[in-house]
């Protein structure tokens, strides 16, 4: 090779490496590009990982008395949970037939809302809706809606939609109902691989041991802890207390009349499957009760691997609420107005007619507080699902709220209310009389009466209040017209609302723009009959403005919100006056004396209390008669003590009771609760009567055949339940009652006559 040539393939040799160099160079500054650049970006490409975020449901706070003690709880059940993400690619119908099939083996019940039941021998559906029930109509209306077929569409057409829907042909019509059922509450919860599907809630732990023994067969399928609503002391007030539920359809989505669809639900952060208050104070508190939910991260490559799972965020227990309420007190209440019942049913309503039911409401008279609401009969809490068409049917209503919703006429209750308006108004004074000679004859065509049992002829106020004395009130009620004497009921709490923070009937007084009135409702008002309805926890409150001289409290249940770790108190209910009558002169001082000279004319524990008690007895008649012109009564009473220094008011109805005197012997069993309350000795009696209950339970496990004892079991208040309600044309009388002459308007309160029954109410009539 000549010299030439040398330099030629040199050249090239330095091109070469030149090029060379530079491709190298280039790849070079693409890795460091790569690597340095975009490194975390090119990671995630390469693993290609998804995180997904599955709620976990925070417990739900707890209610407890006024001492601290649990009445709902929060309780750790199970639940099988579908999460889609895991299931990879398993069938999943083949996959929900064998969790059926082992729910059905451990007796468990599946969720499956589906309103259409299985295939008769013909092949063809029905629908299992309640034509009365607007639940279950909307329902069918909105799955009929989404599945895009016709309002009129059949049972059979629904299943040939979700049959086609979700490929259900291959299965047999039992299966195809089962899967469907499945299927239809999967699309109701939204299931996908971000929403978990609730297929079964609350199952036993048999049943949990047996889905966990079958998990590498059932990849995807979860047992989950959560949380259900349970009640410690499930007698305590439950009608207040109210229920909690799952989120309906019709909750969840809202359809408002321009036809504008809402979630407000779930804009507040909730599931579909999610648990919430739905009445009492369940629902009232909801907020402070619900708690905050958690978060559960579960990561997933691109292969489908799960490749990390955490709790990134911790659920927040929900606040306490803290009750007014002690459950012993409560308890004391409670058995107190059932023996009170028992008593008038035994020794006075002997015939087939009883006192039906009853209610009374204690409260504390210095700030309002309820320290007991009771409604006889009542039920159990923890039975209510599984009692409910018992209790539902029950003609003595035990799931009826009385305390709060129930109204009564007042009856001669309602007399100090005039007395206080009459006083306050200048109408009268501690010397103005009215003359009683039995019969008032202020009307040409009306004359209603006065038995004038411990009175007759000039009675003052005092003596008016002390022995009913009807002709009085007829005369200051007539004068001073139901404008006025309204006008102060309603400030003492008469009529309206309480203030309580759940539902509560408001009532009425009689006025002159109803419909019925003439000249003489007003006389018949002023006794507390006419058109006047009101609930006992408004006679309750009533009594505490009484008691106040006329200051009145917002009735409330709630005494604090409570941190449910540390029992931190995050907020208190404080005393809050809701109206006030400044009175003048002596106005309640007089109503005061009139009231503690009551209980001398009962024949009862309530006439030799040994603390003051002031009250007033009530018998209006109810509008069934046992009788031509014979009408069965109510016992109605407003009570507070101790007289001269009031700390609790009681306001007392019992249906079909007779006369009011009668419940006297209620107040003072309610009085010897609260001073046990007070002195601690209550608690005592209450753990007592436990220990012997508990005692008593564990001999007759030992000595019983379970056999028996299963079929002699009753619920709380089987045993107690009042007898028929509806009276019989020839039901022998409770009492006799004196005929007053036709009236124009409602007929006053009938008086028992000189041959009635030996009762208290003999000596003190109610008029």
């Amino acid at each position: 090779m000549n010299q030439n040539e040398r330099k030629t393939v040199a050249r090239r040799m330095i091109l070469l490496i030149a090029v060379a160099c530079v491709i190298m160079g280039l790849y070079v500054m693409r890795l460091i590009f790569l690597q340095l650049v975009n490194g975390d970006d090119f990671k995630a490409k390469a693993t290609n990982t998804t995180d997904y975020n599955f709620t976990v449901t925070a417990a739900r706070g707890d209610i407890v008395d006024s001492a601290g003690r649990r009445i709902a709880t929060t309780t750790t059940s199970y639940n099988v949970v579908l999460n889609k993400l895991l299931m990879g690619d398993r069938d999943l119908d083949t996959m929900l037939q064998q969790i059926v099939e082992l729910l059905r083996a451990n007796g468990e019940s599946w969720n499956d809302t589906l309103l259409i039941g299985q295939a008769d021998a013909a092949g063809n559906y029905a629908f299992t809706d309640d034509d009365t029930s607007t639940s279950d109509q909307k329902q069918l209306a909105d799955m009929k809606e989404t599945l895009g077929l016709q309002q009129y569409a059949t049972a059979n057409d629904v299943m040939e939609m979700l049959v086609e829907k979700n490929d259900l042909q291959d299965f047999s019509p039992e299966w195809q109902r089962v899967l469907a059922g499945i299927h239809y509450e999967m699309d109701r919860q939204a299931f996908s691989n971000v929403n978990n599907f609730v297929m079964a809630e609350n199952v036993s732990t048999l049943a949990v041991a047996t889905i966990k023994e079958h998990s590498l067969q059932l990849p995807g399928v979860e047992i989950v802890e959560t949380s259900a609503r349970s009640y410690d002391q499930s007698d305590i007030v439950p009608a207040v207390l109210g229920r909690v539920g799952k989120i309906t359809a019709e909750k969840w989505k809202v359809t408002d009349s321009n036809g504008q669809v809402t979630y407000p639900l779930r804009e507040k952060g909730y599931n579909m499957n999610d648990v919430l208050g739905i009445s009492g104070l369940e629902s009232v508190y909801e907020d402070e009760l619900r708690g905050k939910d958690g978060v559960k991260t579960i990561t997933r490559n691109s292969d489908g691997v799960i490749v990390d799972t955490k709790l990134t965020t911790v659920p927040e227990p929900g606040h306490t609420v803290q009750l007014t309420i002690d459950s012993n007190f409560q308890r004391a209440v409670d058995k107190a107005l059932a023996d009170n019942i028992d008593m008038i049913n035994r020794v006075y309503n002997t015939g087939t007619m009883k006192a039906a039911a009853g209610a009374v409401v204690v409260l504390d008279v210095k700030d309002g507080s309820v320290l007991a609401a009771s409604n006889y009969p009542s039920y159990d809490q923890n039975l209510y699902a599984a009692n409910y068409s018992e209790y539902s049917s029950d003609p003595s209503l035990p799931l009826f709220n009385r305390a709060l919703q129930g109204l009564y006429t007042p009856g001669s209750t309602f007399k100090p209310a005039v007395a206080v308006a009459a006083l306050d108004s200048g109408l009268i004074n501690q010397y103005s009389t009215v003359y009683c000679n039995g019969v008032y004859n202020y009307f040409k065509d009306y004359h209603p009466r006065c038995t004038r049992h411990g009175h007759s002829g000039n009675i003052d106020v005092v003596t008016a209040i002390k022995w009913s004395c009807n002709i009085f009130f007829y005369d200051v009620g007539r004068r001073l017209t139901s404008d006025v004497y309204d006008a102060y009921a309603y400030k003492l709490g008469l009529g309206q609302r309480t203030g309580v923070e759940v539902g509560e009937a408001v009532g009425r007084l009689t006025t002159k723009s109803d419909s019925n009135y003439m000249a003489s409702l007003d006389v018949q008002a002023a006794i507390g009959q006419g058109n006047t309805v009101v609930s006992p926890i408004q006679l309750a409150t009533y009594a505490a403005t009484l008691a106040n001289n006329g200051t009145r409290y917002r009735t409330h249940f709630v005494k604090a919100i409570l941190d449910t770790n540390t029992g931190e108190v995050l907020s208190e209910t404080k005393p809050e006056v809701m109206d006030v009558i400044e009175g003048t002169g002596n106005t309640f001082e007089l109503v005061r004396q009139g009231m503690k000279q009551v209980p001398s004319t009962i024949n009862d524990k309530i006439s030799s209390y040994p603390v003051p008690i002031a009250c007033k007895t009530g018998t209006p008649q109810r509008s069934e008669t046992y009788a031509p012109g014979k009408h069965y009564l109510n016992a109605m009473m407003v009570a507070y003590l101790p007289a001269d220094n009031p700390q609790i008011a009681i306001g007392i109805s019992i249906e079909y009771g007779g006369y009011g005197a009668r419940t006297g012997d209620l107040v003072v069993d309610i009085a010897n609760a609260y001073f046990a309350l007070k002195d601690g000795s209550l608690a005592q009696q209450a753990e007592a009567e436990k220990e012997a209950e508990q005692a008593q339970q564990e001999d007759q496990a030992q000595t019983t055949d379970p056999a028996q004892a299963a079929a002699g079991q009753t619920t709380g208040n089987a045993a107690a339940q009042p007898a028929q309600m509806t009276p019989a044309a020839d039901t022998a009388a409770p009492e006799t009652a004196a005929e007053g002459e036709a009236q124009p308007a409602v007929q006053d309160e009938q008086q028992p006559a000189a041959d009635t029954e030996q009762n208290p109410d003999a000596i003190a009539p109610e008029n």
